[in-house]
């Protein structure tokens, strides 16, 4: 119990940080920690709270990724072209969310298997993808289909009547109760845990780390598409200068709510309130 409460404690300390900034805001302007006003930060941060559920797996294996915002804006020009070629948008979002695992799961093999050090690697996958999104288009392209129309306009979720949810938001808790689930309770998230603490130590132990590195990296990947996915739908555009400088805002989120630089400690929920208090 004394374990439990030392690990969750950056959390509680994050969480009373971004309160007393909600307070703050609440004196100084009107509805500013009113339930819809708190609903329209999550819309505007989803994609950001999605991408930042891989990137903490990564971050507490001890490693980092630097190619998040690349591929977000590399999947979004990849969606547009598509959607315009005919293509549904869940069909497109599908090819996208598979490029991007398999991009993760490349780097997380480099890594491993070259033992070459993860910013070097996620820094040339961030060129490398973000050229990509270049090759396929230089400029912002636009994006319009029926189903997206009816995504922006009819879904909607109530929430005790106080405020309305949109499909972003449900995404994005679906994915953090997930990424809490297996970092918490499966023996997959323990070595995770056990590799960012010491990686040595836990291949003794007889974890494959190579194995559980790798999914990672592609857990990351297929945040990122998923991010950029939601982003695209939701603006209208593919844009290949997108999301620069999100691969930061990612990693200071982490940071905030607790994740260790070093390997070994964070929690997802930690950096869903990092995100939530540089937003705020």
């Amino acid at each position: 119990m004394k374990l439990r409460s030392w690990r969750n404690s950056p959390v509680a300390v994050a969480a009373t940080v971004w309160a007393l900034l909600l307070i703050a805001g609440a004196i100084r302007f009107d509805h500013f920690a009113s339930p819809s006003n708190i609903a329209n930060l999550l819309s505007d941060y989803a994609f950001v709270c999605i991408a930042v559920c891989g990137a903490t797996f990564v971050i507490v294996t001890g490693g980092i990724d630097l190619s998040c915002g690349a591929m977000v804006a590399f999947t979004g020009v990849l969606t547009a072209k598509l959607v315009q070629a005919g293509w549904h948008p869940l069909a497109a979002a599908t090819l996208c969310m598979s490029i991007g695992t398999l991009s993760g799961a490349a780097m997380g093999g480099l890594i491993s298997s070259l033992s070459v050090p993860p910013f070097i690697i996620t820094l040339a996958g961030m060129f490398a993808i973000r050229a990509s999104a270049f090759a396929l288009n230089g400029a912002s392209l636009p994006v319009s289909h029926n189903f997206l129309r009816w995504l922006l306009s009819d879904t909607s979720f109530s929430i005790a009547g106080v405020c309305m949810l949109d499909a972003r938001q449900v995404i994005m808790a679906a994915l953090l109760m997930f990424a809490w689930l297996v970092a918490a309770r499966t023996r997959f998230g323990i070595r995770v845990y056990a590799i960012g603490g010491d990686s040595h130590a836990a291949a003794t132990m007889g974890v494959h780390v190579s194995r559980v590195r790798t999914i990672v990296y592609a857990f990351a990947g297929l945040c990122s598409s998923l991010a950029g996915t939601i982003c695209v739908w939701y603006s209208g555009a593919g844009d290949p200068n997108g999301a620069t400088g999100l691969e930061l805002t990612v990693i200071a989120s982490a940071v905030i709510g607790g994740t260790s630089l070093a390997g070994g400690r964070g929690s997802v929920w930690g950096s869903f309130v990092g995100v939530m208090i540089l937003g705020t």
